[in-house]
């Protein structure tokens, strides 16, 4: 490099101001908003004191992916955050770092690859056939069958997914009052844990103001240690275990032929269920926005789902023939990627970057949620144009690194094929089933960042029934 920049003064950024109290402050009322503004007065880089602690922003994708792909090793995940995710993900994949990292991650990675989720597919449309075939029907009022309805899409696609997991996970779903006493945990863990986030400590779980938080923990711990009770009673009885996620998990052993403790166990249990339902509920739920605000995207859609599918349920090998909804899927996760912000990473060591020297113990925030909306790698960033992911539909070249929906680097999620998947089955059998509109004089949904981006308000929408394809 011909000239590296040392100092934290030599980067723009706003003035400190009581320690920066009013940015941490204006972070937590609205973190990507705050961050937008940022990038717009000081540029690419920008440079914050917050509390003590020196803090930079990268908005460029080529700053980004280097981070994460040559940086990795000089970098950890910011303790804070993993010490308040640590409370319910235990020391997961998703939590734990270092050796401890690098073995997990080596250990469940066959377990996610493309042709092992591929296996989970009849899985995944037994359960989107449950649910929209009955919860979603269950939803319509008793008028007539060919009416309207209006929905919280919202609650079912969370739902839905949580079904998925659980049957793709365990093997087998749970009542109706207990998942959705899950959902409601999931959503007070991850809006509680939003908040813990601007705070140095946790205050003790006994505090009165943390009772949702404990309640939120309790029920899932019950679920989790319920699913591994079940399958342990069964091994013991001599039966055979069915092939899901949960047997990939127990079968696992480490260089010494270990299996997974029962905390292990428990830890990527609940990753796995977290982190498997949550960000794909999300995408559901705003690709469901995305299709009822673009009826002609959406009708093309169908179309294709219609022509290709002709009423049968999807099989994996129909994924690659629906390259319209794939690429309404790509562009929903670009709007509305579920994780637009990356967990800031702190620097264990020196690292260079963008003509800058950051200095060991810095604080990195990396914000893909903002890339994707940036004019300079995204004609009209603000449209949902699927056709810009198709390289013969005349648009620019996305610049590599500015679509980043699941991360980059080692540390990219380990459940994306999984996700995406999911994802593009579901939507597949919505749209082979119900047409989605907005419901007439309700406003465009508000995103909100509770560590997922999801609508600030429960995403209603009107459902009315398509007829099946003829053949």
């Amino acid at each position: 490099m011909s000239h590296v920049l040392s100092f934290p003064e030599a980067v723009p950024g706003p003035r400190p101001r009581w320690g920066g109290l009013p940015e941490v402050l204006a972070l937590k009322r609205d973190y990507l908003g705050h961050l937008w503004r940022l990038q717009q007065q000081y540029g690419d880089v920008v440079h914050q004191r917050l509390l003590g602690l020196d803090d930079y922003s990268f908005f460029h994708p080529d700053h980004v992916r280097e981070l994460l792909i040559a940086g990795h090793d000089g970098m950890i995940r910011w303790e804070r955050a993993t010490q308040v995710f640590a409370d319910a993900h235990g020391q997961s994949v998703l939590v734990a770092e270092g050796p401890a990292w690098q073995r997990q991650r080596k250990l469940l990675q066959p377990g996610f690859s493309p042709q092992r989720v591929t296996g989970f597919v009849p899985l995944m449309v037994e359960a989107a056939e449950r649910a929209l075939d009955g919860a979603l029907d269950r939803s319509r009022p008793a008028r007539s069958a060919d009416d309207a309805f209006d929905l919280d899409f919202e609650q079912r696609m969370t739902l839905l997914t949580m079904d998925v997991i659980l049957r793709t996970l365990f093997s087998r779903g749970d009542a109706d009052e207990v998942v959705a006493e899950a959902s409601w945990s999931v959503h007070e863990l991850g809006r509680v844990a939003m908040g813990e986030m601007y705070v140095p400590v946790s205050a003790p779980s006994w505090a009165p103001w943390k009772r949702g938080k404990r309640r939120a923990l309790r029920t899932l711990d019950a679920l989790i240690h319920g699913h591994l009770g079940r399958r342990r009673e069964l091994l013991r009885r001599g039966d055979a275990a069915p092939e899901d996620l949960l047997a990939m998990l127990m079968s696992l052993r480490d260089e010494h032929g270990e299996p997974l403790d029962d905390t292990a166990l428990r830890d990527e249990c609940m990753t796995t269920f977290l982190a498997g339902h949550e960000t794909s509920a999300a995408a559901l739920t705003w690709w469901g926005w995305c299709m009822a605000a673009h009826p002609q995207a959406q009708q093309r859609a169908a179309d294709e789902v219609d022509a290709v599918l002709g009423g049968r349920a999807p099989s994996a090998a129909d994924l690659t023939r629906l390259p319209w909804l794939s690429l309404c899927i790509k562009e929903t996760l670009r709007l509305y990627p579920p994780a637009p912000a990356l967990f800031s990473r702190r620097t264990t060591q020196p690292l260079e970057i963008a003509g800058l020297r950051l200095p060991r113990g810095a604080m990195l925030r990396l914000t893909p949620g903002l890339m994707h909306r940036d004019p300079r790698w995204f004609d009209d960033p603000d449209a949902f144009l699927p056709e810009r992911f198709d390289p013969a539909s005349g648009h620019r070249e996305i610049p590599r690194g500015a679509w980043m929906p699941f991360g980059a680097g080692p540390r990219v999620c380990l459940g994306s094929h999984f996700a995406l998947m999911e994802i593009t089955l579901i939507a597949a059998m919505v749209l082979q089933r119900h047409r989605l509109e907005p419901i007439p004089g309700a406003p465009p949904p508000r995103p909100a960042l509770h560590i997922t981006l999801r609508p600030e308000t429960p995403l209603r929408l009107r459902l009315s029934p398509r007829p099946p394809p003829r053949r």
